[in-house]
């Protein structure tokens, strides 16, 4: 059972933005000794943490950058730079539920891009 209605925003984040906001949630948080820390939000302050490894900017500029490439959209760029693939099997998974798939030429251009921020 959901009890939101409708979306009314929605946006694109990197984990390393994500990690930035909820640090500043987290901090508020303490600041309010009766506020505690739900689950949910300690398990996301925990796996942001864990897995954000570029910087804000970095994250933000290798989006950039995967979106001048033709083949990869808005959401794909955001996959892409949260799990920065190494190789070609962890792109591929990536665009395995894509209608298309890509070349192996057009997987190291990718490639290429991810290794200059990784």
């Amino acid at each position: 059972m959901t009890i939101f209605k409708e979306i009314v925003d929605e946006e694109f984040l990197t984990v390393s933005e994500t990690k930035e906001l909820l640090a500043d949630i987290e901090a508020e948080r303490a600041m309010d000794e009766d506020r505690e820390l739900r689950y949910e939000l300690a398990r996301a302050i925990e796996h942001a943490n864990r897995f954000a490894v570029l910087e804000p900017p970095e994250a933000q500029s290798l989006v950039d950058d995967l979106q001048e490439l033709e083949k990869v959209d808005e959401p794909t760029a955001y996959k892409i730079a949260n799990l920065l693939p190494r190789d070609r099997d962890e792109l591929r998974s990536v665009y395995a539920q894509q209608r298309y798939s890509l070349s192996g030429d057009e997987l190291d251009e990718i490639l290429n891009v991810v290794a200059q921020y990784a």
